[in-house]
């Protein structure tokens, strides 16, 4: 077939949703209210650890409108859990008087109002047998089972290396905050449940749901066409999800539970905090001949979390001698979920403070200390690179970003009272991709309907698919509409980890090039048709006009050739197999992150001025979506380096900083002047449509590049985050 033009791919197009969003029509989870309805609100636990002894609900039950109160003692007993998402010891509703963490859930009051029920739920008391609690990273023995690498002998290049750093970096653990908090509205239609839920994991709901209470996935739809923003958080289903279905099922009504902000903080995840020994060696022409990684991450007792720390330190870099371990201490604390650039956020502040330390030391330009030690392949894997644009990405940031106006000697530019300094890191996210399903649909009067049961937590899911399947169809974008977000349409992967466009996108494109076969068949075989006869191969399809390509008078319209058929539409089913199980390829985006801040002398304020990303990511669908994301990421970045910090009371587990006023992330007073910048290219051995995820590779590496500013503008070197005005003092 002869390539369809590409009018809407690659151009800046507006959200197709964005009038539905700013107008309040966008209809979130919480904004479902079916026949019926009543309201249900979570009592937590006070201790951190512990037995329930008692739950007082006398007092709720009598006031008006108060329709139950379920716990442990009056629960009905869930059967043992079959499949779901995530597998594990999860926490479940109501099955038994264990206290795991402060803020667990140990009771729901539901109620006609939600007025009544909050009232009720602060009217229950609950009684516990409280037990010592261990909530701090720092002083809790991590498990003995480390997950390890290894490659050469890196303690004995260590030891023989001419230049060698023993460094120790802590990250403090951060939540997600987004605007929409979680909720979760569920019926049940006799054995059938319904739940409108803010999840990026339509399908993996299903799967917990249809697990936890023991019935057939078939019998579970969840519903979820907008997301208000979730970082990862709603990449899973909560203990709030179940208990919302299980109050429906109790009281036979539909139930509508929605979490506080203060709630968020204790039942949906959070980056966890890490401590990150890292020790560094290499000759004095700047070469790496060793590195080793030990590491100590934060989980709960009931539940093991793991993320992809360990990679960036593993790859990024040529080093012959590398030596790793991963080690989880558990805590009584809620279990970590991933967060924006899972694991190689956290793994990029460490490995790229230490290269901008190492440059320092050796009198080398940070950037040419990088070169130096380029890869030619993956030394992780033997596998070759699908395209490894990081040269690129420093070449174009340092002259975007004017890195040859900084200074090399630290504390050496000022601005009256304000010490300047520059800085830049890299970064490295892997392109993962997933199986998934797009159904497509061509009716008789010209316009396509494409669905998926991904979602869209932000990034603009809906307008990148319309984007791709206009081209695809050969239909303007006003001619699709494509809907998601449901679990009735064709299985998606989680909307997490930086797939969607790869996995979905491929899956649209996929089914799109079925159905214009399907027409332009049916059009060389119509004796009718000015393409009769025509060879199928030289078609190609404008503005929804089927023509020859070297003879553009010659063709018809899709409405023309399905209304003589006497067709009323074309379907087709699109599908994407996702990653091979043996890839031949090392499949990462890459990033260079540059950094301009300015910090007071005299007080130790750290404002970021400017910063440019350049980003490797392959094929850009809508520049203008990418922008979006990648100036997004820039700010979640400066919350990761400079204000995020979850404070908890090591007393009892209480999170003592749980809302938005003491719990700090940047506002439009912090926003520097931000550029994006991508690298030209595709990657079409990640995947038909040649794109990489963008998502999660924008925010890694820009935690470090403000850190080695502020030592560019202090001297100052901080290997703590939040870096705070108390360490620079």
């Amino acid at each position: 077939m002869s390539p369809q033009p590409q009018a809407a791919v690659g151009a800046a197009e507006p959200r197709v949703d964005a009038r539905l969003r700013v107008t309040g029509k966008a209809k979130y989870a919480a904004d479902n209210s079916p026949d019926g309805v009543v309201h249900a609100v979570l009592v937590e636990s006070s201790v951190g650890r512990g037995r329930v002894t008692g739950i007082d609900a006398r007092a709720a039950e009598a006031e008006t409108g108060v329709l139950k109160v379920l716990s442990h003692l009056n629960a009905p007993k869930l059967p043992p859990v079959q499949g779901g998402f995530p597998p594990g010891r999860r926490l479940r509703a109501f099955q038994d008087d264990r206290v795991r963490f402060f803020g667990q859930p140990v009771a729901v009051v539901v109620a006609t109002t939600l007025e009544s029920a909050q009232h009720a739920a602060s009217l229950v008391r609950v009684s516990c047998d409280a037990e010592s609690v261990s909530t701090d990273i720092s002083g809790t023995e991590p498990a003995d089972d480390p997950e390890t690498y290894a490659r050469g002998d890196a303690d004995a290049a260590l030891e023989s290396a001419p230049v060698r750093l023993d460094l120790t970096y802590r990250m403090a653990r951060n939540h997600h905050n987004p605007i929409e908090p979680h909720a979760t509205v569920a019926r049940w239609d006799g054995d059938r449940l319904t739940v409108w839920e803010k999840t990026q994991n339509v399908v993996g709901a299903v799967r917990t749901l249809a697990g936890e209470f023991g019935i057939p996935p078939g019998n579970v739809r969840v519903i979820s066409p907008f997301v208000g923003g979730a970082f990862g958080s709603a990449a899973r289903t909560y203990v709030h999800a179940v208990t919302a279905a299980l109050a429906a099922r109790e009281v036979k009504r539909p139930v509508k539970l929605v979490l506080t902000r203060r709630q968020l903080y204790f039942g949906v995840g959070f980056r966890p905090a890490y401590e990150y020994e890292l020790s560094l060696g290499g000759n004095r022409q700047g070469r790496l001949t060793a590195s080793a990684h030990d590491i100590r991450t934060e989980s709960s007792r009931y539940e093991r979390h793991t993320e992809h720390i360990l990679e960036p330190g593993r790859m990024l870099y040529s080093t012959p001698n590398v030596r790793q371990a991963y080690r989880h201490v558990p805590l009584d604390v809620s279990t970590p979920w991933f967060m924006r650039g899972p694991g190689y956020a956290s793994g990029a502040f460490p490995v790229e403070s230490a290269m901008d330390e190492l440059a320092h030391e050796l009198g080398l330009d940070p950037i040419e200390l990088r070169l130096r030690n380029e890869p030619a392949a993956d030394e992780s894997t033997h596998l070759p690179f699908s395209t490894r644009r990081l040269r690129d990405c420093y070449r174009v940031g340092a002259r975007e970003f004017g890195w040859h106006r900084r200074n090399p000697k630290p504390r050496s530019t000022r601005d009256g009272d304000w010490l300047i300094g520059m800085g830049m890191a890299a970064g490295v996210y892997d392109t993962q991709r997933s199986a998934a399903q797009a159904s497509v649909r061509l009716d008789a009067d010209g316009t396509a309907l494409v669905q998926s049961a991904t979602s869209d937590m932000g990034p603009g899911t809906a307008t990148s698919m319309t984007q791709v399947a206009a081209d695809a169809l050969g239909l303007t974008m006003r001619q699709v509409a494509f809907r998601l977000g449901d679990s009735l349409m064709p299985p998606a992967p989680v909307h997490a980890g930086s797939q969607t466009m790869a996995s979905v996108g491929s899956a649209v494109q996929d089914g799109c090039d079925k159905l214009r076969k399907q027409a332009i068949t049916l059009a060389v075989n119509d004796e009718d048709s000015p393409l009769h006869g025509a060879d199928a191969a030289d078609i190609v399809v404008r503005g929804g006009r089927l023509s020859v390509k070297d003879e553009p008078t010659r063709g018809e319209t899709y409405r023309r050739l399905l209304a003589r058929n006497n067709r009323t539409h074309l379907e087709a089913m699109g599908s994407y197999a996702g990653a091979s199980e043996s890839e031949k390829f090392s499949f990462h985006a890459y990033a260079a992150t540059f950094a301009e801040v300015a910090v007071d002398a005299r007080l130790g304020l750290v404002r970021v001025r400017r910063m440019v990303g350049v980003y490797d990511a392959a094929r850009i669908i809508n520049p203008r979506l990418a922008d979006s994301q990648a100036i997004g990421a820039m700010v979640g970045g400066i919350g990761h380096a400079l204000l995020e910090h979850t404070v908890t009371d090591h007393r009892d587990g209480r999170i003592v900083n749980a809302n938005l006023a003491d719990y700090l992330v940047p506002t439009h007073a912090d926003m520097p002047d931000m550029k994006a910048i991508y690298i030209e290219g595709e990657d079409y051995e990640a995947d038909p449509i040649g794109v990489k995820g963008l998502g999660e590779i924008v925010i890694v590496g820009v935690a470090p590049a403000i850190a080695n500013a502020v030592f560019n503008a202090t001297g100052r070197r901080i290997r703590e985050l939040p870096i705070t005005a108390e360490a620079l003092l």
